[in-house]
């Protein structure tokens, strides 16, 4: 565990050495990514098993999919795009201050800190630490204490392939992160809930550190009178069952037209038959992580059967050595909109499913709520497309799919509202953890001394001014 002491000689030591390297050359950032890519390639074994032995199993198909894939695809990315994006942008000038010339000038920031959840604890801790790298800044990481192993190989690694002062893991509980979130960082990053993301800003605010918030919230998927169920089926059970639900983009509920609400069911059933043919003890399946979580999950899953909700359950539950288990995936049929399952983030294997009268009351549904980090509509109507991204706001879309945007890296991740502030990856998250500096350089020979006082009248009719 770090204590305030050593978490501030750490932050001094990143200051004192962007200090002394304020603008990193494209080579030793580049530099930077690549040692970054090797420590999760070279250990990407260890970090699978790592992450399993947290969760009591994570299916480690899951994790080179979602935890080591994912990193090494955004630093590809950023390496292959870098020298572009650090390129001054030219910025037009108004004629009346021509041929004086502006720029843009993307400038590191200096220290960023990320805070990082434990659902994907290599994933959300790396995938920031690409962009703020990329942009020329020191990095410090806190990662979760809830995936002790997996925190612990990633404070070793660091270790092995960076110096305390470009990048570093401090370990810790909720007091470090505490103590993280209350150092004078350039920028800060944190991913998790919205009650945890309060207590950040305002830890924050205290140094007026400029943040972003991933937050996660009631991500919707909508199913179009046109959909194919078969097809909607599969794609929303991979997106929600992936991490036995543990992902803040998973699909947290369903609307459906009513009518089509029991062929839907039966088209998960038969979906949920041919992704995990063993059940729960599947291989494939993963554990939900930690007794706290499964107590919260148990008891929301029990509040909906005592007011009378249609409880599906596609497995059993299954208990695993050192007290984890697996939770199995269940729907549950026209829920109360006043039940907890309702009211707050799922976060796991349940997946409530609602009849509405047609699109327009889904979309209702979820203007109703606050604005979640993702949404997804299953619909080949370019008119529904459309009023779909014209008539909600979230912090992104996905068509006849789920998940698959967040591994774009060109494109921007973050939600919006309750769902976070800020978003990041690729250039969106370079520019993220960069200061875009607005330069102008005045011409040798230039009229601007022609509106030096005392005024002319007629000079500021001429100009329009």
């Amino acid at each position: 565990m770090t204590d305030v002491r050593e978490l501030q000689e750490q932050f001094d030591a990143q200051r004192r050495a962007f200090a002394a390297e304020p603008f990193p050359s494209l080579a030793t950032r580049r530099d930077r990514l690549a040692r970054l890519a090797t420590l999760t390639r070279r250990h990407r074994d260890e970090i699978a098993r790592a992450i399993s032995q947290d969760f009591g199993h994570r299916a480690e198909a899951e994790s080179r999919l979602a935890e080591v894939t994912t990193v090494l695809q955004a630093v590809r990315h950023a390496r292959r795009h870098l020298k572009r994006w650090m390129r001054p942008r030219r910025a037009a000038v108004p004629w009346r201050l021509q041929p004086g010339r502006a720029r843009v000038h993307r400038q590191p920031l200096g220290v960023v800190g990320i805070i990082a959840p434990s659902n994907y604890p290599w994933n959300l801790a790396w995938l920031p630490a690409v962009d703020a790298l990329a942009a020329g800044n020191r990095v410090m990481i806190k990662p979760s204490e809830h995936t002790p192993a997996t925190s612990e190989l990633m404070a070793r690694l660091a270790e092995r392939y960076f110096s305390a002062e470009e990048l570093c893991v401090v370990l810790g509980g909720v007091e470090t992160a505490r103590d993280v979130s209350a150092l004078p960082f350039d920028h800060l990053l944190f991913t998790g809930s919205a009650r945890v993301g309060r207590e950040v800003a305002r830890a924050a605010a205290a140094n007026l550190t400029p943040i972003t918030l991933e937050l996660g919230g009631k991500t919707p998927a909508i199913i179009g009178h046109d959909a194919d169920l078969a097809r909607a089926a599969e794609r929303i059970a991979f997106g929600k069952w992936l991490n036995a639900g543990q992902t803040c983009i998973a699909a947290d509920h369903v609307l459906i037209e009513a009518s089509r609400l029991g062929a839907f069911i039966e088209a998960m059933r038969k979906t949920v038959g041919n992704f995990y043919p063993e059940g729960t003890a599947s291989e494939d399946y993963s554990a939900v992580l930690g007794d706290r979580q499964r107590e919260r999950l148990e008891t929301m899953l029990e509040e909906a059967r005592d007011h009378g909700c249609r409880v599906i359950a596609l497995g059993e539950r299954v208990e695993l050595p050192g007290g984890a288990a697996k939770l199995p995936p269940t729907l549950v049929i026209d829920p109360n909109e006043g039940l907890t399952l309702m009211q707050e983030e799922i976060f796991g294997p349940w997946l409530p499913i609602l009849g509405v009268r047609d699109l327009d009351a889904a979309i209702d549904h979820v203007n109703a709520g606050p604005r979640p980090l993702a949404l997804y509509a299953f619909t080949d109507d370019a008119r529904l497309r459309r009023q779909i991204l014209e008539t909600t706001h979230s912090g992104g879309v996905v068509f006849n799919d789920t998940l698959w945007h967040n591994a774009v890296p060109a494109l921007p991740f973050g939600g919006v509202g309750e769902s976070g502030m800020g978003a990041y990856q690729g250039e969106a998250g370079f520019l993220r953890f960069s200061l875009e500096r607005s330069v102008f350089t005045q011409a040798r020979r230039n009229a601007v001394s022609l509106l030096n006082p005392p005024y002319r009248r007629w000079l500021m009719r001429l100009l329009g001014l």
